[in-house]
C-alpha cells in the first residue's frame, strides 16, 4: 500500500513515469527490508534493454523524422486525395486515408497527430469544414499510427511479452484496416447529417500525375512491411532498410531532404529513443518487483471471481485499460499493465499473447482520445488552436465506434491472428 500510494503521489505531481517506476521500486525494497535486492536493481534495468528487437525503436523513429523532413507526408496526402475523388466529405475521407498511409511509416499516435494537424486542418478549413471537427478527426486518424506497422508500442509489447516483433506488427494490419473502414462509415453517416462539402474535382490526367508523383513514396512502407511479411528480414533489419529508403526517396524523389538535416534528425531521434528505452528499462525493474511481490497472483485471484471465461476477461480488461489510458500515455500504460495482466490472460484464460497485445495497444491508444487527459487532443489543440473538450464532443461518434471495434476484436481473435496462420 505504501508503494502504491507513493507511486500515485509522485505521478500526480508530474514526475516522469520512468522515474516514478524506479523510485517506487526503491520505496518497495526499503519497505520490504530486503535491501539485498538493490544489488539486482541495475542488472534488471540493463536486462530490460538488452534486446536486439529494441534496436527497431530508434530506427522506426528515425524513419518518421526523415519522412517529415523529406516532404514525404505531403505526397502521401496528395495520393489519398487522388484516390478519394469528388465525394461529399471527401477531405474527411482523405484525412483518414492519409493517416493510414502515414501510419505505415511514423508509428506514433502523438507524433502523427502533430504532423497531420499542420497539413490537414488548414486545408479542411479552406474547404468549409469546422476547425474543431477537422482537428478531432485528425486525432482519430492518428490513432492508426500505433496499430498499423511499424509500431513502437508493438515493439515494446513484444519485448515485455517475449513474443516475436514481426508477429505483433503483422497482427496489427487487419485491425488497422477494420478501424479505417469503420471511420469511413462514421464519416458517411455524419456527412448525411451535416452536409459536408465535396472535394474539388480533378481530371483524370491530374489524378494520374498525382499518383505517378506520389507512388515512389510508397516504397518505404512496402520495404518495411513487405520484407517482414515475405520473411526476407526481421523488423530490425526492415527498419534499417526502410531508413535508407526514406533517405533515398526524400533526396532523389521529393528532393526536399538535404544531408545537412541529418545531425538535427539524429539528435531528435536519439532524444525520443532515449525516453522510450529508459521507460523499458524502468519497466523491467517494475515487472521484477511485481513478480517478487506476487502481485500478478493476487490480481489473478480477484479477476477469476469476476470473469468466468476469456471473453468476460477481455471485456473487463477493456474497461480497466480504458480508465488507465485516460490518465497515462500508451507506452507507460503498457509497462504498468502487461506484466500483471498478460500471465493471467495466457495461463488462466488461454488467450493468444499476440491477440491480447492488439487489444491492449488499441485500448491504451484510445485512452489518448479520452478525457480527462486525452493527450492527442491537447497535441492537436496546440497545433490548431481548437479546444480539446469541444473536439471530443464533436467527434464522439468516432469514440463510440472505437469502443465497438474493441468489443469486436475481443470477440473474434481471428481479426488479429488471421495473417499469422
Amino acid at each position: 500500500m505504501l508503494t502504491s500510494a507513493f507511486f500515485l503521489l509522485i505521478m500526480l505531481v508530474g514526475v516522469p513515469i520512468g522515474a516514478c517506476l524506479c523510485l517506487a521500486g526503491i520505496v518497495y525494497i526499503l519497505n520490504s527490508g530486503d535491501t539485498v535486492l538493490f544489488q539486482s536493481f541495475p542488472v534488471q534495468m540493463f536486462g530490460g534493454v538488452d534486446s536486439y528487437s529494441l534496436i527497431a525503436i530508434p530506427l522506426f523513429i528515425l524513419i518518421g523524422e526523415i519522412m517529415n523532413g523529406g516532404g514525404i507526408t505531403k505526397r502521401l496526402v496528395d495520393l489519398a486525395l487522388a484516390f478519394i475523388g469528388s465525394v461529399k466529405g471527401g477531405l474527411a475521407y482523405v484525412n483518414i486515408l492519409a493517416n493510414m498511409l502515414v501510419s505505415s511509416i511514423i508509428g506514433s499516435a502523438t507524433a502523427q497527430v502533430a504532423i497531420m494537424s499542420q497539413i490537414m486542418v488548414p486545408e479542411m478549413e479552406k474547404q468549409g469544414y469546422d476547425k474543431t471537427f477537422a482537428a478531432g478527426i485528425t486525432v482519430y486518424g492518428g490513432m492508426l499510427g500505433p496499430i498499423i506497422p511499424p509500431s513502437v508500442m508493438f515493439v515494446v509489447y513484444s519485448v515485455l511479452a517475449q513474443v516475436a516483433v514481426g508477429d505483433m506488427l503483422i497482427a496489427g494490419i487487419i485491425p488497422g484496416v477494420v478501424l479505417t473502414v469503420l471511420f469511413f462509415i462514421v464519416i458517411a453517416c455524419m456527412g448525411l447529417v451535416y452536409n459536408y462539402p465535396r472535394t474539388e474535382k480533378r481530371t483524370i490526367r491530374q489524378r494520374l500525375h498525382t499518383v505517378l508523383t506520389a507512388c515512389p513514396t510508397l516504397l518505404i512502407p512496402i520495404v518495411i512491411v513487405g520484407s517482414i511479411l515475405g520473411g526476407f528480414a526481421n523488423p530490425t533489419e526492415a527498419a534499417a532498410v526502410g531508413a535508407v529508403a526514406a533517405v533515398l526517396v526524400g533526396r532523389y524523389v521529393t528532393k526536399e531532404f538535404r544531408f545537412a538535416m541529418i545531425p538535427q534528425i539524429l539528435l531528435k531521434s536519439a532524444i525520443y529513443s532515449a525516453v522510450v528505452l529508459f521507460l523499458v528499462a524502468a519497466a523491467a525493474v517494475f515487472s521484477w518487483l511485481l513478480i517478487y511481490g506476487k502481485v500478478p497472483q493476487a490480481t489473478a485471484a480477484w479477476i477469476q471471481t469476476v470473469a468466468k471465461d476469456p471473453i468476460a476477461f477481455l471485456l473487463l480488461v477493456n474497461l480497466i485499460l480504458l480508465v488507465i489510458g485516460t490518465v497515462i500515455d500508451g507506452i507507460p500504460g503498457l509497462i504498468m499493465t502487461v506484466p500483471i495482466l498478460l500471465p493471467i490472460a495466457t495461463e488462466i484464460y488461454g488467450i493468444d499473447p499476440r491477440h491480447f497485445g492488439v487489444v491492449v495497444v488499441i485500448n491504451l491508444v484510445l485512452g489518448l482520445m479520452t478525457p480527462p487527459v486525452g493527450l492527442s487532443f491537447f497535441v492537436a489543440s496546440a497545433v490548431t488552436g481548437a479546444k480539446p473538450g469541444k473536439m471530443f464532443i464533436v467527434t464522439l461518434p468516432f469514440f463510440l465506434i472505437c469502443c465497438a471495434a474493441l468489443v469486436l476484436l475481443s470477440l473474434f481473435p481471428s481479426l488479429s491472428l488471421a495473417l499469422l496462420k
